[in-house]
């Protein structure tokens, strides 16, 4: 039991920080537009990545920092183009993505949650290096890694149908041109620290 509770708070602690996945899951959340496939989708993402961490994928990491490399060069690539994308939509006003603007088809949200999800390295070191590296102080690895795994499910359902409550404030177009500008600076600083670190 113990294990199961700290996977859980270190999963919870792990992925309560605003990216790029999760701001993406707020905004559909605010928009109500699939946001149990995205929510479902993010949640089953991290539990395959904390059972590669927790079974040992961490060590392969460290013994081909080639991978790592284009991996953190390929996420700076898409985390600046995201960012621009969300910069434009502030500047003009962020219509496409009210509610009365058009929306996007599931495929193309799918398409964006998984390119967010799966090519973020901050993803990757959060759920395969960090929880599979914690993981291993625990007697029981399996538990620890329930606990991740709930608290993944827990976090994207609770952030994306609790969504709903800040929509009165979405109402005003202004909401969304700052919304779109903190989406904006989240992502370009993720890629700073990807770049310099």
């Amino acid at each position: 039991m113990l294990s199961y509770l700290a996977g859980l708070g270190t999963g919870l602690s792990l992925i309560m920080a605003i990216g790029a996945q999760n701001a993406f899951v707020l905004k559909q959340g605010l928009l109500g537009r699939h946001v149990l496939a995205v929510c479902l989708f993010c949640a089953v993402s991290d539990a395959l990545l904390i059972g590669l961490g927790v079974g040992g994928m961490s060590v392969i990491g460290a013994r081909m920092p080639a991978l790592v490399e284009a991996m953190r060069w390929g996420g700076v690539a898409f985390l600046l183009w995201y960012g621009a994308r969300a910069f434009r939509a502030a500047w003009r006003g962020g219509a496409a993505l009210r509610p009365e603007g058009g929306a996007a088809g599931l495929g193309a949200t799918l398409a964006m949650i998984a390119a967010l999800t799966w090519l973020n390295p901050h993803v990757w070191l959060d759920t395969v290096v960090l929880l599979g590296s914690i993981s291993a102080q625990w007697p029981e690895r399996g538990a620890f890694a329930a606990g991740a795994v709930s608290g993944s499910f827990l976090f994207f359902f609770a952030l994306g149908y609790g969504a709903r409550l800040l929509a009165p404030l979405f109402r005003r177009p202004r909401a969304w041109q700052w919304l779109e500008a903190g989406v904006g600076t989240v992502m370009w600083s993720i890629a700073l620290r990807l770049m310099i670190g």
